[in-house]
């Protein structure tokens, strides 16, 4: 019997993402796979992070690179795209955190750029040029690019992909959400590294979930993904605004972003989709997403849900306890998630992954789904920019 090849994984970056990516692979079953090391610009944190799990601290990343097949980029965005394309040329299949890629001037090294004053056409153009760098890497490529969008591998996403696919729903009108109080990262809220605001951060969970389950129906009847055509958007600085008064609860201070956004997508068969993100939101993530069809409605509750409820009448009793992603306090009622990472997909889009790549599948998320996001996303900027009037989605190819 032929043994079967151990897959081997390594992480870039050693902060949230690459916790979880982490925790997601330690899950992955049915086939051999391994997670090599760690690098990170940050030695200590890499170091540290390392330890921790047992890895491997490695010095570079082309020493991550040389020794594994799989590389999980899990760094700000602004690092997406070079080190991707590195991995690629050397044949390495990349799974790529979201957001996929996008904008983040031009010499913004020297710290002379602001996202609040750049020229969002020049930002579209730009964004879809890095897209077109990271699929033509892949086209180079013996690796495929994944991109890492959990809410597509979120078990009610996926339950709403079979209905689909069995039941040839058309879908009218898609909308959903993704809201709470702040980032987990230092360098959200600076344009240069994260390439957006609330749209780019928050609104590219249940817009690409959006965008994925069109792309399903239109395979599903005719063969052919339904892709964005249009958009109208807003955004605005709510914290930012000299009229907000600041209570203390919410994150503030973000230097050139947007908090709030609210994108309307209209798809290539004129059917539409509206998406909200923000980090205006108190008492924990709020992440849902409602399917309207011809023929059922379905609503996605990826974060919370009702699978468990608790009410705790005393702060310190849950102190050791996890309760649900960015909650405000444990005390009184709360959504306790008996397993968060498994209701939001991180686990099935690891394992899908792997899945893909040992038997070499197309990934159901894979560079097209995100470069379709990051199209859609920056031509938002531009439409909120022009005072929300319709743009058009450049079409990625």
């Amino acid at each position: 019997m032929q043994e079967r090849k151990v897959l081997k994984a390594g992480l870039v970056g050693s902060g949230f993402s690459a916790r979880f990516h982490y925790e997601a692979l330690e899950r992955v079953y049915g086939l051999d796979c391994k997670v090599a090391g760690v690098y990170s610009p940050t030695a200590e944190n890499c170091r540290r992070f390392a330890s921790e799990r047992g890895l491997e601290a490695f010095d570079g990343l082309d020493a991550l690179i040389e020794a594994t097949d799989v590389v999980h980029i899990c760094t700000p965005p602004s690092t997406h795209e070079p080190v991707a394309c590195e991995a690629l040329a050397a044949d390495r299949s990349v799974i790529i955190e979201k957001p996929f890629t996008g904008y983040f001037g031009e010499g913004s090294d020297s710290g002379d750029f602001d996202g609040r004053s750049f020229d969002r056409e020049r930002g579209l153009y730009g964004a879809l040029a890095s897209i077109q760098r990271i699929r033509e890497a892949e086209r180079r490529s013996r690796g495929t690019v994944m991109y890492a969008e959990n809410w597509v591998y979120a078990p009610a996403i996926q339950k709403e992909r079979e209905i689909l696919e069995k039941t040839g729903a058309q879908i009218l009108w898609i909308h959903g959400e993704e809201a709470h109080s702040g980032s987990h990262s230092p360098y959200y809220g600076i344009w240069k590294y994260s390439g957006g605001g609330a749209l780019m951060g928050k609104g590219v969970h249940p817009l690409t979930a959006a965008l994925y389950l069109k792309q399903v129906e239109g395979r599903a009847r005719d063969g052919v993904p339904i892709r964005p055509a249009s958009v109208s958007c807003r955004t605005h600085f709510v914290t930012g605004s000299e009229n907000y008064r600041d209570a203390g609860h919410l994150r503030t201070g973000y230097q050139d972003i947007e908090d709030f956004a609210g994108i309307h997508v209209t798809f290539e068969d004129g059917m539409c989709a509206d998406v909200f993100a923000s980090e205006l939101v108190l008492g924990g993530v709020h992440n849902w997403l409602e399917v309207c069809a011809n023929n059922h409605r379905t609503l996605c509750n990826i974060n919370p849900n009702t699978a468990m409820q608790t009410y705790n009448p005393e702060e310190s009793q849950f102190n050791d306890i996890y309760v649900v992603e960015k909650t405000g306090t444990k005390q009184g009622w709360a959504f306790t998630s008996p397993d968060e990472d498994w209701f939001t997909g991180y686990q099935h889009e690891m394992q899908a992954f792997y899945q893909d790549i040992a038997s070499g599948r197309e990934p159901e998320s894979g560079s097209l789904l995100g470069g379709d996001t990051i199209a859609t996303v920056y031509a938002g900027y531009l439409s909120a920019a022009r005072g929300g009037q319709e743009v058009t989605v450049p079409r990625v190819e």
